[in-house]
């Protein structure tokens, strides 16, 4: 499949809808000269308005799906400039959560409670967020008389660590053709798929059980019209063609007898381009972003690699990316956005390239100047193959009072891995409010640098600071923990161009959802696959 196969995508969505207010009114009875309306009277006012509401329903249904109903548009790749052009339209999408709708949290009306570091960690960038859209009532009161109707999607996502299945429960309105997001499955196995390269069967096995929660989750019936989707990313990528195409070719024949939906196309390596669009896509639309000039970049850290997308907010930034441009055209604007794909700058593949940094390439005894003098022969598998890793001697970790990192040392090392690997540099990232999730996310809270529950906000220093202080105590029970801080901070700083005070707001889930490239596939599958969107 060509990458201009991959990219001929539609993604439709409206922004989320506020909460209106429903405004109660008291009536009052003039005495003199007519008595109040009686039960009867009530009763025979309110089956009116019902009838009304009805016909109404009816006639606009009617109307729209005879009338008004036009094909979506084609998602199609052009080359208007120097940069290539992905048309994406967003319209006809509105998530939310049983009987509420998902909405950013600066447009409820009424906002739930929050912690003092959810408080804390809101700025100006979520504010003003007014949504132009009042529809999920609509839908809401559609779906009650029978004018809208249930659909599915399971997409899998394979990474190098893991392959996750999310599964979704939409309901779609005939009245406006709208999607709106009911429930949510997520499960995860490890190890990925790529750590089974030569044992295709076993990779399948490990997706099947996965395929068996989203079977649990989504009633039998709707089997058939539920697409399924398997996308793979670095992991796959990083292995050679024919041991990566074994283990596609497995799962392709599971999928053939799965009862689900599966087009030709339903499992492959994705395009880095997609995985970047899909994350950007998913974080700005549950902030309620995509419709403002100031929506989020999108930082995603996986184990092979690690994507950057954001929307430049100088027209005359746009022709220095070049070719990493993509235009996404929404119902009501064009946005230029960068995204790239930076592989070797995940955190198990930068881990890997630091570990092994003065050993021969088939050493599998390692010893790094980035793990505490205490850490020995500790077993860690990166690519199929097993290594044992130390840490390493040094003179200030002798003259301390306890074993310590040199941390410098260890900083020169990661720069040196790191910098090669970043381009292009993003250097406009730092006029975006960023979001960042996966491993960003993973180690801040595993670390302690922000509350496990809340989550929250840090900074790149914070990141820097957190890495220093890891990596000056003997930590067996996080063994790698200074180097992952440690690399952290300087694809942030140093990579990409943040400076020390630039803040990094961290989400692993945004309304209850997980922040995840399949959100965005499973829309696109839905909204341009003629079978989904025309049923």
């Amino acid at each position: 499949m060509t990458t201009t196969d991959v990219r001929k995508r539609k993604l439709a969505t409206d922004e989320k809808p506020s909460q209106g207010n429903r405004r109660k009114g008291s009536g009052s009875v003039n005495g003199s000269g007519g008595g109040s309306r009686g039960p009867s009277g009530l009763k025979i006012s309110f089956l009116c308005l019902i009838v009304s509401v009805v016909l109404l329903l009816f006639v606009f249904g009617v109307y729209h799906l005879y009338f008004c109903h036009k094909e979506p548009p084609k998602v199609v790749l052009t080359k208007p400039s120097d940069f290539p052009t992905v048309t994406v339209p967003f319209s006809h999408i509105e998530p939310h959560l049983p009987h509420q709708p998902v909405v950013p949290r600066s447009t409820i009306t009424k906002p739930k409670r929050k912690t003092k570091t959810q408080t804390q960690t809101e700025s100006a960038d979520d504010a003003g967020f007014i949504s132009e859209n009042a529809s999920p009532y609509l839908a809401r009161l559609a779906s009650k008389f029978g004018y809208s109707k249930v659909q599915y999607a399971a997409i899998i996502d394979a990474g190098s660590t893991g392959s996750r299945v999310l599964a979704y429960k939409f309901n779609r309105s005939f009245i406006d053709n709208k999607l709106v997001l009911y429930e949510e499955l997520f499960k995860e196995r490890k190890p990925g798929l790529s750590s089974f390269a030569d044992k295709p069967a076993e990779g399948a096995h490990s997706i099947k059980l996965l395929l068996d929660e989203a079977r649990a989750f989504i009633p039998k019936e709707h089997w058939s019209s539920t697409p399924l989707v398997l996308k793979a990313t670095a992991g796959l990528r990083l292995l050679p063609q024919s041991k990566a195409e074994n283990i596609l070719n497995a799962v392709r024949d599971l999928f053939a007898k799965s009862e689900f939906s599966v087009e030709m196309d339903a499992v492959e390596i994705m395009d880095g381009t997609d995985e970047g669009i899909f994350s950007w896509f998913t974080v700005n639309f549950l902030l309620g972003r995509l419709s403002k000039t100031n929506q989020a970049a999108a930082l995603d850290l996986g184990g092979g690699s690690t994507q950057v997308t954001f929307s430049p907010t100088d027209p005359e930034q746009v022709p220095v990316y070049d070719k990493y441009m993509h235009e996404v055209v929404t119902s009501s604007k064009k946005i230029n956005v960068f995204t790239h794909s930076y592989l070797g700058l995940g955190l198990m593949a930068a881990r890997h390239a630091v570990f092994t940094h003065g050993h021969k390439k088939e050493d599998t005894l390692l010893e790094s100047v980035c793990v505490n003098p205490i850490i020995a022969n500790r077993t860690w598998t990166y690519g199929n193959v097993q290594y044992k890793v130390s840490g390493r001697d040094n003179t200030k970790s002798s003259a301390a009072e306890q074993p310590i990192v040199d941390f410098e040392a260890c900083l020169e090392l990661v720069k040196s891995k790191v910098m090669p690997l970043v381009k292009p540099k993003p250097f406009t990232l730092k006029q975006h409010a960023v979001a960042a999730f996966s491993y960003y996310f993973e180690r801040a809270i595993e670390s302690g640098l922000v509350d496990p529950l809340a989550g929250g906000e840090t900074t790149v220093e914070a990141y820097r600071k957190k890495a220093q202080e890891i990596c000056a105590i003997p930590n067996d029970e996080q063994p790698f923990m200074c180097f992952d801080l440690t690399f952290i901070s300087t694809l942030l700083r140093e990579g990409f161009g943040l400076n020390d005070g630039k803040k990094i707001k961290l989400y692993k889930k945004i309304d209850g959802h997980e922040i995840s490239w399949a959100l965005g596939c499973a829309y696109n599958v839905l909204t341009s696959d003629e079978k989904f969107s025309n049923s």
